[in-house]
């Protein structure tokens, strides 16, 4: 009897030393890795961008984004702005462009902020386009969309980032 129980305890524990190492040895995405993706749509329904369509895609490591835009319906040969926003598409078109609290010197600045623009870009022959950025610094939680501006600087679309 006792040497039954000594057998089932010394497999125990060879099992559970062998699913430790198993763990151990099994790669692990970064700490606090996050990805976001969301849908474009036209602000204005009724406006001339109503064809605009594509994909927004936001990675967060510990220390970088990186944002990638895909985008169709655009006028060939124009230049559009594309910046990360602080509030949802539906919430105030938007709102302002989302800033790092510090200065981050792989992004834009703008009034002594940091912000992260997946552009300028310009629309190929088929209205086109794709971007993406890579800034130093991990975007925070207020990082919620990714809006698209025509070459007058009107938002034009918007993709939530969920």
């Amino acid at each position: 009897m006792v040497r039954r129980h000594s057998m089932t305890l010394k497999m125990a524990v060879g099992a559970t030393a062998l699913l430790l190492m198993a763990l151990l040895a099994t790669p692990v995405a970064a700490e606090g890795s996050l990805a976001t993706t969301g849908t474009f749509s036209a602000f204005d329904p009724g406006g001339p961008y109503t064809d605009i369509s594509g994909s927004a895609r936001m990675k967060r490591t510990e220390d970088k984004t990186t944002v990638t835009v895909k985008v169709k319906g655009l006028d060939p040969g124009e230049v559009y702005g594309s910046h990360v926003h602080k509030q949802r598409c539906d919430d105030g078109d938007a709102g302002g462009h989302y800033q790092f609290e510090q200065v981050v010197p792989s992004a834009p600045q703008v009034d002594g902020k940091s912000e992260i623009w997946p552009g300028p870009f310009t629309a190929d022959e088929d209205g086109e386009a794709t971007a993406k950025t890579v800034v130093d610094a991990r975007a925070g939680d207020d990082a919620v969309s990714v809006v698209i501006h025509a070459p007058t600087g009107a938002k034009i679309a918007c993709a939530d980032l969920d």
